[in-house]
């Protein structure tokens, strides 16, 4: 069964974040909020973990993972940044924006898309994430926190109780922020082409279309 602990979402006890981000070091798998859902990840390097979580959500290997970053300088050491597309993620972060850039040799080949040689990108504006990310010292590797039901068909929570109980058979920690479950999904937005393509429209998709006509972008729905 998960350890459970209790973190303030504006205000982390900073205990609390160094026992997560110590049980996240020693290889530990984490359930965790974010500002939008709840995510399972672990650190970038943990291929046991990694392999743990894609068990968990009964994921291929061309399942797009996301790496959750504490700015856009770490964006930039784990994936390749054109000028253009720099300034389109320099405006959106911190926020519940997916970014799909090309990896750089910095990420393990196990995180990246086979084929295509991607990663998402994420920095979320969440206190939580953004201490565990500090204390951590690096990226954390993550992915919507939710298990495949009998018919193969992904679960939708609405209940963040009936989310912790779901998991806590299936992974080492669970943060708990005791805020009322989302289930806004982020905005994925592909920067792999020449044109931005919104896979994805989720919370924050306006300001996404404020900000590319502003940067004077085609965009790709």
């Amino acid at each position: 069964m998960a350890d459970k602990v209790k973190i303030h979402p504006i205000t982390p006890h900073q205990k609390r974040i160094f026992e997560v981000a110590d049980a996240l070091k020693s290889g530990k798998v984490a359930v965790f909020p974010t500002d939008t859902q709840y995510a399972i990840g672990c650190v970038y390097s943990n291929k046991k973990g990694i392999d743990q979580i894609r068990a968990i959500r009964k994921l291929d290997d061309s399942h797009l993972l996301t790496l959750l970053c504490d700015s856009l300088t770490g964006i930039s050491k784990f994936a390749h940044l054109r000028d253009d597309n720099f300034k389109i993620v320099k405006k959106l972060i911190p926020g519940p924006y997916t970014f799909i850039l090309p990896a750089t040799k910095e990420l393990p080949k196990l995180i990246v898309h086979p084929k295509r040689k991607t990663v998402g990108f994420r920095v979320p504006d969440y206190p939580i994430c953004q201490k565990l990310i500090a204390e951590l010292g690096g990226p954390i590797i993550a992915t919507t926190a939710k298990l495949p039901d009998w018919n193969g068909k992904e679960k939708l929570y609405l209940d963040r109780e009936e989310l912790i109980q779901s998991m806590e058979k299936f992974v080492d920690v669970i943060i708990d922020d005791q805020q009322d479950l989302s289930v806004q999904e982020s905005t994925v937005i592909d920067l792999t082409s020449d044109n931005p393509v919104i896979v994805r429209k989720g919370i924050g998709y306006e300001q996404v279309e404020e900000v590319l006509a502003q940067l004077g972008r085609e965009v790709e729905v």
